[in-house]
């Protein structure tokens, strides 16, 4: 095996088609010779890898939309998706091209590294099978598709769940992945929500981050923190009113002279309240 066939762990029983994958039109162009390139297997390895891109998302994110899927699609299969892909196996280094496109930085272009990357998927294909190529891709891409940013905005359930919590308290929900399994390139993985020392929910998913987005679907469907209810806090006793003692005492004194006195009550009047002080203050006054 040469060091790319080690780099992505393939053994081509066709020799040539490799050589073709990684083949740079530009060589052809500088030779002034008809020579062989790679862009008739670009052409299908770019339907071959929409393909493996479309049948995963399909099976794993059954929620989404056509339309979201299409996104999603085109976010990986796009030239910075596919340039990322190529820079894990390095397969600028590979490549035969003209002088001038070297020189210029061709092995390291998002152009020549996706176009390079499409033809090695569609020199596979044509050398192997289907499932094959289905496997080597996905598990060379497995980083790539766990980071992908698969919710839409109005189905985003670790959103969501994040703004209920808040609006009770301040902490935050803690998403814990408590259990993984599987091969590389199958695993299966297992979280858990917990929020003020509560399991709200838990999910599963061949990601880490399908697993808490199960999760928070699941949390939201129990809505755990509706069933424990929050203790309100005592009553607090009404205030005294401090001007009533002062009057009635006042209206006390004046009674104990001149008989019997008509006590105010705090409910009354202010006017009315504020007409019997100053007969009160009058009749106290010499004549």
């Amino acid at each position: 095996m040469n060091p790319l066939e080690q780099r992505i762990k393939y053994k081509f029983r066709n020799s040539l088609l490799l050589a073709e994958a990684l083949t740079h039109p530009s060589l052809g162009h500088e030779t002034q010779r008809h020579h062989f390139d790679n862009q008739r297997l670009e052409f299908l390895g770019d339907a071959v890898l929409q393909l493996i891109f479309t049948e995963y998302l399909f099976d794993h994110y059954p929620h989404l939309s056509e339309g979201y899927l299409t996104k999603i699609r085109a976010r990986l299969v796009s030239r910075d998706g596919l340039k990322a892909l190529a820079e894990r196996i390095d397969i600028g280094r590979y490549l035969m091209m003209g002088r001038g496109e070297e020189a210029s930085g061709g092995r390291a272009r998002s152009s020549t590294l996706s176009d390079a990357y499409e033809a090695l998927i569609g020199a596979m294909y044509l050398d192997s099978d289907f499932v094959t190529v289905r496997r080597l891709v996905l598990t060379d891409a497995r980083e790539l598709l766990e980071d992908l940013e698969v919710d839409a905005p109005d189905t985003n359930p670790k959103g969501r769940l994040q703004e209920i919590l808040q609006a009770i308290s301040p902490h935050s929900p803690a998403y814990q992945i408590v259990d993984q399994s599987g091969p590389e390139h199958e695993k299966r993985f297992v979280a858990r929500i917990v929020w003020d020392a509560r399991e709200l929910g838990g999910g599963e998913g061949r990601s880490k981050k399908e697993a808490e987005t199960a999760a928070a679907r699941d949390a939201l469907r129990k809505q755990v923190w509706k069933k424990t209810k929050l203790a309100s806090p005592p009553p607090q006793p009404a205030p005294a009113n401090p001007s009533s003692e002062p009057e009635e005492n006042i209206l006390n004194n004046v009674s104990g002279t001149r008989g019997k006195s008509r006590k105010l009550s705090p409910e009354q009047p202010r006017a009315v309240r504020s007409t019997a002080n100053e007969k009160i203050i009058r009749r106290d006054q010499p004549p």
